[in-house]
């Protein structure tokens, strides 16, 4: 009897399993990608439960405390390969601990709550301060490494640094705003011997002598994981930058960026993006120690030596900036690009033709595309490997990362609302305004600075009475399958002959095109003429030349008739922000005329069917009223 008992539970046992596969086969075919979110969504609460530490405090910590007891757990395990060599973790904890104890032997040392800015480049000095800072309860502010004298004193003064910790190297950039530093009460220190001028402080002298080790009872705790543990500087591309508060709680979480993504404790990630950003520092640097992964440390991006040096240093994992991958499909190709470990690319930014160029290059490797923002509270993962997209809007992911498509008004700059005052929400296909609704769950902290500066990020009555959002300022769609892809900012987006045109088609369209290898798309007023006209700044392909008859036979098949670039302008290179964005307003300043562009110029001509050149006298037409385009 016991014999037939058992064999019927296995029959039982068998058939449910036949049924659970026969559904998953079904749900397959209706919604594809139904598994892969319910994966995804398993791995993001696993991740959150690790970080711990929910809003209202908790067990969470500050990263430097998790980083510490890491190295104590592990000592000899691989974590940054940079300047100076190789690091293991009990190595790194070390440096950290010099840090901060050399900092904690000033004569008014850094506590907590105090906001120091961190001026170092990328090399491994920069985590050290970073954790150094944090473990004394002090708020590092990332400060960029190319920021001129007004732009430095901007920046210390919004965030209200009491201190600037700098790199010898980078003290340059400091020196001439010490009287003015003197006067505000902003204590310099510098991790190098000196010597310096009087008030600034030589730190290597108390490194060399400071404690190696950092006792945990040391270290301190935050008490509200919502609380600000640093800041991070918007681009400022379109106005002077702020300093976005970034909590502990969100820190934490990026422990787990790189599990969200697929990466595991023997990959090897390589990392060229500015540490001062989100990118390098949260995703790439506390991404790789939440994994137990290799972080390799670049100084800066060089596409010409990028294989070589994934080859020597055994890369699997590449975090990119789409700007960065375009650089490697644009190199003279070489023997042996295949050759290599590469097997997941994760990052932001990158455009579907460079995306199927770069894995038809350089093989089968995994892309990841992302989007977040340093100060925002909605992120996407395209975890499906599906083109062009940047993540998935399903009702599963919304749970954890709730998000908003509303419809906007690109003449008004402002959401359209309907007759009640309430925003309304985009259809499928659709272009709108991505925004994220402020919650306990999905906090956003602001600006430092007055409260007005993070007011402007705000909107109100989206829906109902009292609820707040975050806007994003992108205009993304959301397409019948789920899929989100970017379309513009709302900055760049402008209209022309009543239409709404999205710089982002346009270059793609553009780009399209064999003779081009790089273009940045943009608006410009021109005089007699309503709205904003399209322009493009190009760069030629080696060994192509300017095509006016073929690039306008290629841009009316791609294109409506007010989305075609009525202006084109050729450069030898584009100007890049240090995070790999193509930099704009500059461009959109010069306009289009002769006599201030040094570039040549290009006009929109429908009587020949070509870009012709565009000289004085054709502007001067163009200006009188004379000729219309």
């Amino acid at each position: 009897m016991s014999g037939g008992l058992s064999r019927g539970r296995v029959t039982t046992v068998g058939v449910i399993e036949e049924g659970v596969t026969k559904v998953g086969t079904a749900k397959r075919r209706l919604r594809p990608h139904l598994w892969a979110d319910l994966a995804f969504a398993v791995r993001a609460a696993r991740c959150r439960r690790r970080a711990g530490g929910g809003p209202g405090g908790g067990p969470g910590g500050s990263v430097a405390a998790r980083f510490l007891r890491l190295a104590r757990a592990a000592p000899a395990r691989p974590f940054l390969r940079g300047r100076g060599g190789s690091q293991p973790l009990g190595g790194a904890a070390r440096a950290v601990a010099r840090v901060a104890n050399a900092l904690r032997a000033l004569r008014a040392p850094p506590g907590p709550g105090d906001t120091v800015g961190l001026l170092v480049g990328n090399e491994p000095r920069f985590v050290w301060g970073w954790f150094g800072l944090a473990a004394l309860g002090a708020r590092p502010a990332f400060l960029g490494t190319a920021l001129r004298p007004a732009g430095l004193r901007h920046c210390l003064r919004g965030c209200g640094a009491r201190a600037v910790l700098v790199s010898d190297e980078l003290f340059g950039s400091v020196e001439p705003l010490l009287p003015t530093l003197r006067e505000d009460g902003v204590a310099v220190w510098v991790l190098g011997r000196g010597p310096y001028p009087p008030g600034v402080v030589a730190l290597q002298e108390l490194l060399d002598t400071a404690s190696d080790q950092l006792e945990p009872e040391d270290v301190w705790e935050p008490r509200d994981m919502n609380e600000t543990c640093l800041y991070i500087f918007t681009s400022g591309t379109t106005g002077l930058p702020k300093a976005a508060r970034v909590s502990h709680l969100k820190s934490i979480m990026c422990l787990g960026f790189y599990e969200l993504v697929g990466a595991s404790s023997g990959d090897v990630v390589y990392l060229a993006l500015p540490l001062y950003h989100m990118a390098g520092a949260l995703l790439g640097v506390v991404g790789c120690l939440g994994i137990g992964a290799t972080c390799v440390l670049r100084e800066k991006f060089s596409a010409s030596q990028f294989w070589d040096d994934c080859r020597a240093e055994g890369v699997t994992v590449f975090q990119y900036i789409g700007e960065l991958c375009r650089y490697l499909v644009n190199q003279p190709q070489r023997p042996g690009e295949r050759q290599h470990g590469l097997r997941l690319a994760v990052g932001s930014g990158l455009r579907p033709d460079v995306w199927r160029s770069f894995q038809q290059r350089f093989g089968p490797i995994r892309i990841v595309e992302t989007y977040g923002m340093s100060e925002g509270n909605v992120t996407l993962f395209n975890y499906t490997g599906t083109p062009g997209a940047v993540g998935r809007g399903s009702f599963i992911y919304k749970l954890f990362s709730p998000f908003e498509i509303v419809r906007f008004d690109v003449a008004a700059g402002a959401p359209e609302r309907d007759r009640a005052g309430r925003c309304i929400r985009a259809g499928p296909g659709e272009t709108g305004l991505l925004i994220a609704p402020v919650t306990p769950r999905t906090p956003f902290l602001g600006y430092a600075g007055p409260p007005e500066l993070s007011e402007q990020k705000l909107l109100r009555g989206v829906f109902a009475e009292g609820d707040a959002f975050f806007n994003t300022g992108d205009l993304v769609e959301q397409d019948r399958d789920q899929f989100v892809r970017f379309r513009d900012r709302i900055g760049d987006t402008f209209r022309w002959k009543g239409e709404n045109v999205a710089t982002t088609e346009v270059a793609e369209a553009l780009l399209a095109h064999e003779s081009l290898q790089e273009a940045t798309v943009y608006g410009v007023t021109v005089p007699g003429h309503e709205g904003r006209a399209g322009m493009a700044a190009l760069v030629l392909q080696p060994g192509h030349s300017m095509d006016g008859p073929g690039l306008f036979r290629h841009l009316e098949q791609l294109l409506p008739p007010y989305a075609r670039p009525r202006f084109l302008r050729v450069q030898e290179r584009l100007e890049m922000t240090e995070t790999f964005k193509q930099q704009k307003v500059r461009l959109a300043q010069e306009g289009a005329d002769p006599g201030i562009v040094p570039d040549p110029l290009f006009l929109l001509d429908e009587a020949s069917q070509s870009y012709i050149p565009l000289d004085p006298k054709l502007w001067e037409r163009l200006r009188a009223g004379h000729l219309r385009i």
